[in-house]
């Protein structure tokens, strides 16, 4: 045990390599990593310096708001969803107001209105291609700069507002 300790301690005290910072888990009580370009974690202690996004790849929220004519009219919030793409346009400006305006942030909303599963994470999809999401989702994500949010972007999925993270 001492000389298990010794060697974590020893291994705490070095510095990590460039892009990487150290954060400790709440619920496990040791450390883990996050690579600084992409919030990407690991629980390893990295040993190489962290690798930078692709130039063509993007980070993004959202959150989507699903009417009766998305192409799967349910969610983990309704199990059959009636209102009307016109309805889920004004819930989803109203969202929009209240981010910009400061009454709640994206993350907040995103949690517990966002009919996508990623809510349980504010929304956060990860870093993606041009090719994973659907055209007019990748387009509006790709054509935002970090830290800006979309207008209304109608999918196949329902309607969304997307905040480009990284």
């Amino acid at each position: 045990l001492f000389v298990c300790l010794f060697v974590w301690i020893g291994m705490e005290s070095s510095a990590l390599p460039s892009g990487w910072s150290e954060k400790m888990s709440r619920s496990r009580g040791i450390p883990y990593y996050v690579n600084q370009y992409t919030n990407e974690s690991v629980w390893e202690r990295p040993t190489e310096p962290a690798q930078q996004r692709k130039a063509d790849e993007v980070r993004a929220s959202h959150i989507l708001v699903k009417h009766k004519d998305s192409r799967r009219p349910s969610s983990w919030k309704e199990e059959h969803i009636t209102r009307t793409k016109e309805e889920a346009v004004a819930i989803l400006k109203q969202y929009r107001d209240d981010i910009v305006n400061g009454v709640k942030s994206f993350d907040e909303i995103a949690k517990t209105e966002s009919d996508c599963s990623s809510a349980k994470r504010g929304g956060d999809l990860g870093m993606f291609d041009r090719f994973t999401m659907q055209k007019p989702f990748t387009d509006a994500s790709f054509a935002l700069q970090v830290g800006e949010i979309s207008g209304i972007v109608d999918t196949d999925s329902g309607v969304h507002i997307i905040i480009r993270t990284a």
